[in-house]
């Protein structure tokens, strides 16, 4: 990453780095689900990413069904991993059903991955 950790200094004070939607994605790849050897933005699992003015990100994201075993901590890995990008002050992750998670929301790598075509 180009961004340093640190923001710059202007006479207002420090100023945060901006957080970009591309640098939030390179985090939400390091996210895997545990019994799929994909991330789960590949798997499509990421419906949407907002950033607001002052770093606070809100992400709404599904899963691949309601009873997944992973329901409690892929939520929480994908706050956590948020929370690393330079800027960032404050993460919330939704997890919504609507629409619900089909395997043609998967990119075509994860389809190459896991052999679903």
């Amino acid at each position: 990453m180009s961004e340093s950790a640190h923001g710059a200094w202007t006479p207002e004070g420090e100023a945060l780095p901006k957080v970009t939607e591309d640098a939030v994605i390179t985090m939400a790849k390091t996210v895997f689900d545990p019994e799929i050897p994909v991330d789960i933005y590949e798997l499509g699992l990421i419906y949407a990413i907002e950033i607001e003015d002052g770093g606070k990100v809100k992400l709404e994201m599904t899963l691949t069904t309601p009873s997944c075993p992973s329901a409690q901590e892929l939520p929480a890995q994908l706050e956590e991993a948020v929370r690393l990008v330079p800027g960032v002050t404050d993460v919330s992750v939704e997890v919504v059903w609507d629409p619900p998670w089909d395997r043609e929301r998967m990119s075509e790598d994860a389809k190459l991955a896991l052999n679903m075509y």
